[in-house]
């Protein structure tokens, strides 16, 4: 299992947003690329990046900005954000991401087809729930589509990796709802990455309990900024044995 930190990308800084809402923003940094090499020395193997702009714009605008991080970094980047036609998900992986991050554009199965084709395990598909429905279009509208049976449809064609965001629990440091992440990565029984209110080292126990039905990742945002969870203690708790530096 791996802890992958969030870096929220928004006018070029680092920040990080409550429930999506961009009217409840943080500035965590001016220099994302900094904050990321941190993450890499303290010993992650992957980062989860994220285009707010693009997101609520229907376009990336960081790419230029990506493709820097995805050649200095030396780790796999996931990204999303606003890639919602064929030739602008090329360029994403032309820039040396990973992989791309589906969200509004996976409700068309005949492009997530299209795309799991081509590029195969480098598609992942984000499933942003609220009250068991997936959000669309940065959050901002609700699909008539529940997202286990989305689930059950993209795995179908292909995706071999979801991301599950707890989006009511988003930024909020809340804690984890481990019975709806639960719920839902054992019904549809595919590799699934969770986010959404991780706080404490607690809510890494409880949800490194979820491996064995198909959590292989924890995306981590506002609690490492916070500095509720050190990176270090996270990853040798899921990871034992794996050296890390800062601890």
């Amino acid at each position: 299992m791996l802890v992958i930190p969030a870096i929220d990308l928004k006018g070029g800084k680092c920040v990080r947003l409550v429930r999506g809402k961009l009217n409840k923003e943080t500035i965590y940094s001016k220099d994302p690329i900094k904050i990321a090499k941190r993450w890499v020395k303290e010993g992650v193997e992957r980062l989860h990046v994220v285009d707010l702009d693009g997101a609520f714009q229907g376009k990336p605008v960081h790419l230029e900005l990506v493709g820097r991080m995805a050649q200095e970094l030396g780790v796999p980047i996931e990204f999303g954000g606003g890639i919602r036609d064929f030739d602008i998900l090329k360029k994403v992986l032309g820039r040396g991401v990973r992989y791309a991050i589906l969200g509004s554009r996976a409700l068309s199965l005949d492009f997530l087809k299209r795309a799991s084709q081509e590029f195969g395990e480098r598609i992942i598909v984000s499933l942003d729930t609220r009250r068991g429905r997936v959000l669309t279009e940065g959050w901002t509208k609700e699909a008539p589509v529940e997202a286990k049976d989305l689930a059950t449809d993209v795995s179908s064609i292909g995706v071999r990796t979801l991301i599950f965001t707890d989006a009511g629990r988003d930024g909020t440091l809340e804690g984890v709802n481990i019975n709806l992440m639960r719920d839902f990565v054992i019904s549809v029984q595919v590799d699934t990455i969770v986010a959404g209110g991780i706080s404490a080292l607690e809510d890494v126990r409880k949800i490194l309990k979820l491996r064995d039905s198909g959590v292989i990742g924890i995306i981590v945002g506002k609690a490492l900024y916070t500095g509720r969870i050190k990176l270090p203690e996270a990853i040798k708790l899921v990871r034992p044995g794996r050296i890390t530096y800062g601890a």
